[in-house]
């Protein structure tokens, strides 16, 4: 549903562009966006690798799994349908210590990896489930 509604908005805006003779403005924007989606895309690429290498390296180290263990009792009454020691609560842990700490750049990666682990328990692809919404919920609110 989402892709009919961008096409009708590009579909508009090139109709109105066309419709008041500023086809050069919209093409002018669109070249202008693009570069910038490029330059947006290619930082957070480098982001996202940095921090997730270091989580990696965190979770063959046992670090993950000590800020776990230290915050299990709250991690489980608040997702009591992600298994103890699933990559999915070491990544949320991550996320939320991330966000704590104000590195709001690097806990997207993180928030990124936490969503993909939480959606290989989900039986319903593609459909939150309560363990997915809550942990939406917490970052809205760090």
């Amino acid at each position: 549903m989402i892709h009919i509604i961008w096409f009708l908005l590009l579909a508009v805006g090139i109709l109105v562009g066309a419709a008041t003779g500023k086809m050069q403005k919209v093409t002018d924007a669109a070249i202008e966006s693009a570069g910038t989606a490029v330059t947006l895309s290619i930082g957070l690429i480098g982001v996202m690798a940095l921090w997730l290498g270091i989580m990696k390296i965190a979770a063959e180290g046992g670090l993950v799994k000590l800020l776990a263990r230290a915050v299990r009792p709250i991690m489980f009454r608040l997702f009591p349908e992600v298994p103890k020691d699933h990559p999915a609560m070491g990544a949320m842990m991550m996320n939320i210590s991330a966000n704590i700490l104000g590195l709001g750049n690097a806990a997207t990666p993180l928030g990124i990896k936490a969503m993909t682990e939480l959606e290989k328990l989900n039986p319903h692809k593609g459909i939150a489930t309560n363990a997915m919404v809550m942990f939406l919920a917490i970052n809205t609110l760090l």
